[in-house]
């Protein structure tokens, strides 16, 4: 069963989702791509790692993915030792991380490999203030808007802090930019409203070549069906942090009202 929204369905941004989602979304949009930039082109992924804090909890552990694991804090087992030691005055506890791998697309000239256009699909990470991975996102795009690169971001998180654009663009919930190459400092912005579809994006490639064409709605609508989100997403429980707008919240109750009557 398809998404009950038109376009990116938020019930998708839970962190339980997300890490699975945008995993299959960096590869089907890499997939799309390549479907239609051979043989002169081709896309792949990219990956980059950071590193997640693990909170820690008292009660019973359990892990489920990246974000969002849970490990005892209670005593651990360990060697049994005769030796007389001190005892230590207090007990504290150092930070938990784990690896996180985030996947990007890039795309790719055949026979040289020269990086023509990256596409970096943004994480929780990358817009948490708090985490090294948002300063080091930020290091890298502005590094490759110093190069000879088209460079695309999509952010489909309406959770954590934007990336900051001068003048700023109208606020929604999510947005798509395009940096060409031989239009900066120009950027090219996308918003997108939880009641539209998402956008049809040029991908551009070296001069001389046509754009390629990027169907974002396509690929995420594909993504939800393959990856069972229908079955997976309990539809019934609020929609993830952050709140919605009064406007955004009765246009969510209507949506889901209208599909709870058409299942019946």
């Amino acid at each position: 069963m398809a998404s009950p929204f038109p376009g990116m369905d938020p019930f998708i941004e839970e962190r339980s989702i997300w890490t699975d989602f945008h995993s299959d979304l960096s590869g089907e949009i890499r997939a799309s791509l390549n479907s239609s930039i051979r043989p002169k082109y081709y896309a792949a992924l990219a990956p980059y790692v950071t590193y997640e804090v693990v909170e820690v909890s008292k009660s019973t552990p359990f892990g489920i993915r990246p974000d969002v694991a849970v490990f005892s804090s209670g005593p651990q087992l360990g060697r049994q030792t005769t030796a007389v030691v001190d005892e230590p005055q207090a007990t504290s506890r150092t930070e938990l991380e784990f690896e996180l791998e985030i996947m990007s697309v890039e795309i790719r000239l055949s026979g040289t490999d020269r990086l023509v256009t990256a596409i970096e699909i943004l994480s929780p990470v990358n817009k948490n203030r708090k985490h090294e991975a948002r300063a080091e996102y930020l290091r890298k795009r502005r590094r490759l808007l110093r190069t000879e690169t088209h460079f695309i971001e999509i952010d489909l998180l309406r959770a954590g802090e934007r990336t900051p654009l001068d003048p700023p663009v109208p606020i929604a919930p999510y947005y798509v930019s395009l940096s060409r190459i031989d239009a900066r400092p120009r950027l090219d912005v996308w918003t997108i409203f939880l009641d539209a579809r998402l956008p049809r994006i040029p991908i551009p490639l070296d001069d001389g070549d046509p754009d390629a064409q990027l169907d974002l709605g396509s690929v995420v609508a594909s993504v939800y069906e393959r990856g069972g989100y229908d079955a997976r997403i309990d539809y019934r429980k609020p929609v993830p942090n952050p709140d919605l707008t009064s406007s955004e919240s009765a246009y969510v109750q209507k949506l889901l009202e209208a599909r709870s009557a058409s299942s019946v």
